[in-house]
């Protein structure tokens, strides 16, 4: 009798242990138990440390209450300055609501990972290129409440968003290097330009001071010799003063010349009438520069023109017709004359005068 109740006492004791296995549960301090029994949800929620359930009938679930960081993948997309470019961000979460993220959601990770990658595209499509480069605090509160609003109906918390980096081709990349660089170049120049606009008034004020006094040019122009002088250098440069370049300058120029008077050209007589005598010899034409022509006076008596006085001009008139005989009852024929030429290059008669035209 008393070995039957010491083998039914070993027994129990061994189903109760079995049953304490099997029933006993551990919840760690950054988890929650949700119990379902049969299926259903119970209202308590089970704390960190040491739980029982009933075997076969109750099931607990473990949710993680810290805060995940979950990496969203890069995402291709277009911005609203028709820019490609591939984003990708990460994502802080954590479970406020153990039973909401066990019942509401088949996975909540998933979920949320899904959720961040859709969001990212929309704001990627609702935001300029700049915005994406320099705005992101912006971009990234924008993109926390766009993954916060759904999550909340889940029993997730969005902790944090944020934008790792932009991806842009490499064109985008060399056009916006040279942008840069243009940007940089403008504003030196514009330094540059400022600095040469001070010094020309500097300048301006010491030429002012200088002009009252000769003498500190003069002492300009040594310290500037000296301060080439000091570089020890085998060319010595000597200013030269331009006002002694002037007088030189004025020195070469030619002395005025007088304008010479314009010499009259002789006037060219008119041609003289071919001889009508018998003797056939060739008559020497008046018209020849140096050639004198006497006229034959009413009287018969020959008399020579006036010194100085030149023949008058007989262009285009017909020749004249031969002179009449002298006086008396014979005709007299005129000799025939002899030209001879000078040094001169003109010809004048010799021998007997030709008879003056009537």
């Amino acid at each position: 009798m008393v070995q039957e109740l010491l083998i039914a006492a070993v027994g129990v004791v061994s189903a109760g242990a079995v049953y304490t296995v099997a029933a006993a549960r551990i919840v760690k301090q950054y988890e929650r138990g949700v119990v379902l029994r049969l299926g259903r949800l119970r209202d308590d929620v089970r704390g960190p440390g040491f739980t029982m359930v009933l075997p076969g009938v109750e099931r607990l679930r473990k949710v993680n209450m810290q805060i995940v960081t979950m990496p969203v993948p890069a995402q291709d997309g277009i911005t609203r300055d028709n820019v490609t470019v591939r984003v990708d961000a990460v994502i802080y979460f954590k479970v406020v609501d153990a039973a909401s993220a066990v019942v509401e959601v088949e996975d909540y990770r998933f979920a949320v990972s899904q959720m961040a990658q859709t969001s990212l595209r929309s704001i990627i499509g609702k935001s300029d290129l700049d915005d994406l480069l320099s705005n992101r605090e912006k971009l990234n509160q924008g993109l926390e409440l766009m993954i916060d609003s759904p999550a909340v109906g889940w029993g997730v918390q969005i902790d944090r968003v944020e934008i790792k980096d932009v991806s842009l081709p490499e064109t985008m990349k060399r056009s916006m290097a040279r942008q840069a660089e243009a940007d940089r170049e403008r504003r030196a120049r514009v330094i540059n330009a400022d600095a040469e606009l001070q010094a020309s008034r500097k300048l301006a004020e010491a030429a002012s001071e200088m002009s009252a006094q000769p003498a500190a040019l003069q002492l300009r122009l040594l310290q500037t010799v000296v301060a080439v002088a000091a570089e020890k250098n085998s060319t010595l440069v000597l200013p030269f003063p331009v006002e002694l370049l002037r007088f030189l300058e004025r020195a070469q120029q030619p002395a005025p010349q007088q304008t010479a008077q314009p010499v009259p050209q002789p006037v060219n007589p008119a041609p003289e009438a071919p001889s009508t005598g018998g003797g056939g010899s060739p008559d020497v034409p008046a018209g020849q520069p140096g050639v004198r022509t006497p006229e034959t006076p009413s009287g018969g008596a020959e008399s020579a023109p006036p010194s100085g006085e030149q023949p008058a001009p007989a262009e285009g008139l017909p020749p004249a017709p031969p002179a009449p005989p002298a006086s008396g009852p014979g005709r007299l024929r005129p000799a025939t004359p002899t030209v001879s030429a000078s040094d001169s290059g003109t010809s004048r008669p010799t021998g007997s005068k030709p008879l003056a035209r009537h």
